[in-house]
């Protein structure tokens, strides 16, 4: 299966904060059996200069790309108005297999 690094920006209005917060226990509830299946690689939030979250990055592992997107288009970062930006690169992680 193909790996991908997902690289996901919040939205920078005032209520993005709140917005993140509200979806984050749900989130972390969605990821939680991906983690199991090894769908989900790593992850974790990316901070800004003041340690302010301001997005995601993940290493997540799907059986292809529509399989990922299928997964985007429910995790509630994205259902909840959280991510803004989303890019979605293919990678090879050292030391996995080339699949």
């Amino acid at each position: 299966m193909p790996h991908y690094l997902v690289i996901a920006y919040d939205g920078t209005d005032a209520d993005a904060q709140n917005r993140r917060m509200a979806a984050r226990p749900a989130h972390f509830e969605g990821i939680k059996p991906m983690l199991e299946s090894g769908e989900v690689v790593s992850g974790g939030a990316l901070l800004d200069d003041a340690g302010k979250m301001i997005g995601s990055a993940m290493m997540v592992n799907f059986k292809d790309r529509a399989d990922l997107d299928a997964w985007l288009k429910r995790d509630p970062y994205v259902t909840g108005n959280v991510w803004q930006r989303i890019e979605v690169k293919p990678m090879q992680i050292a030391g996995a297999p080339n699949r």
